[in-house]
């Protein structure tokens, strides 16, 4: 069976990364044919990261990389593609897919239809606002990181949908059995353009801090965040994938703070599995599959504003016990359920699963 896969980012990029490119090793395994097709190369995500801006040249560049390959789709059982085939255009190529017959699973890890919907450009809104409706409608099957996506999903028109979480290699992480640390961390992993609800939720940071003598520190943040979070005790590290686990090994408390808003219902919680991986208990905002997680494995705790906060994070740093028992029960979670090892059959049997209905559809 050979498969195209059109990511949106390489490995740099977390949502290609987990959401499709690390189960490509266990496909290939399996006697499946995979070739990955970048649109957003290390050049362009290093450019954004650092500067903040898209070069109108290499977005060019990328697009026309891209375009060249659909040339070659026919000769695939399979198109995998990552929420959308170009960004901010219309779902034209993804009606030619269909039209040719040609059988695609789109996966979805964020609300990426709000980009379009609830966009602040009226153009956007008046062009775009049901792309991802098209998208979703014209799949084989689309694959939704969590309910909220999954029904937006259905709404849609998809005649196929199935819900998968965002996992983790658990191989590459071992549990930090929740050792006695000379002074209590909480951590956070994420990146620039998440960084602002750490800031949010910063008085509740600083009292306990004080209480505890304990510290803040933030994998992956922008070092001008040190700003936001003046008089906090707290250290920035840069983000690298080697170095993950190794870091959330050291943290006591990992945290997951949000706003309740359309775009946060969307995300996958995957902070919040990378924590548990590593045995570690969670405290986080009560938004979207937050929710699931936390409550439907007894993980960690939930926190809805600052005074909330305050007491979770309160209760986890007086108290060894709780913390163990949340994080044994978060490391578990991850075992039997949020792991590649569980959920890359799934991939594969969706795969499968798009090309066949297609068979059938033409037979």
């Amino acid at each position: 069976m050979k498969i195209l896969l059109l990511s949106k980012y390489s490995r740099m990029g977390a949502s290609s990364r987990l959401r499709a490119l690390q189960f490509v090793p266990f496909l290939k395994k399996e006697g499946f044919s995979v070739e990955v097709n970048t649109l957003f190369d290390d050049r362009y995500l290093d450019r954004l990261y650092t500067k903040g801006g898209r070069s109108l040249f290499l977005t060019l560049r990328c697009y026309s990389s891209r375009l060249l390959i659909l040339f070659k789709v026919g000769s695939y059982d399979v198109v995998w593609i990552e929420k959308e085939i170009f960004p901010f255009l219309p779902a034209f190529a993804e009606r030619v897919l269909a039209f040719f017959r040609v059988p695609y699973v789109v996966d979805y890890d964020d609300a990426i239809f709000h980009s379009y919907d609830r966009s602040n450009s009226y153009l956007v809104r008046k062009f775009l606002s049901s792309k991802i409706d098209v998208v979703m409608r014209h799949a084989e099957l689309v694959v939704a990181g969590n309910n909220y996506l999954a029904e937006y999903a259905v709404k849609s028109g998809a005649s196929t949908v199935e819900i998968i979480p965002t996992v983790v290699d658990h191989s590459r992480y071992s549990a930090n059995n929740l050792q006695d640390h000379e002074q209590l961390v909480i951590g956070w992993i994420g990146s620039p353009s998440t960084q602002k609800y750490v800031v949010q939720i910063k008085i509740a940071l600083k009292r306990v801090c004080d209480a505890y003598g304990a510290r803040v520190v933030l994998m992956g943040a922008s070092p001008s965040v040190l700003t936001e979070l003046n008089g906090l005790n707290v250290e920035v590290v840069p983000w690298s994938e080697e170095s993950e686990a190794t870091f959330i090994n050291q943290l006591d408390i990992g945290i997951m703070p949000l706003i309740d808003g359309p775009w946060e219902k969307g995300k996958c919680g995957y902070k919040l599995i990378q924590y548990m991986a590593c045995g570690v208990p969670v405290v986080a905002s009560p938004v979207g599959v937050n929710v699931d997680i936390v409550d439907g494995n007894r993980c960690g705790m939930l926190a809805s504003d600052i005074d909330d906060w305050q007491r979770c994070l309160d209760h986890l740093l007086s108290d060894q016990e709780s913390r163990v028992f949340y994080g044994g029960n978060g490391l578990r979670a991850v075992e039997n359920t949020f792991s590649l090892q569980v959920q890359a059959p799934r991939i594969r049997d969706i795969l499968v699963r798009a090309q066949n209905r297609m068979k059938c559809t033409a037979d």
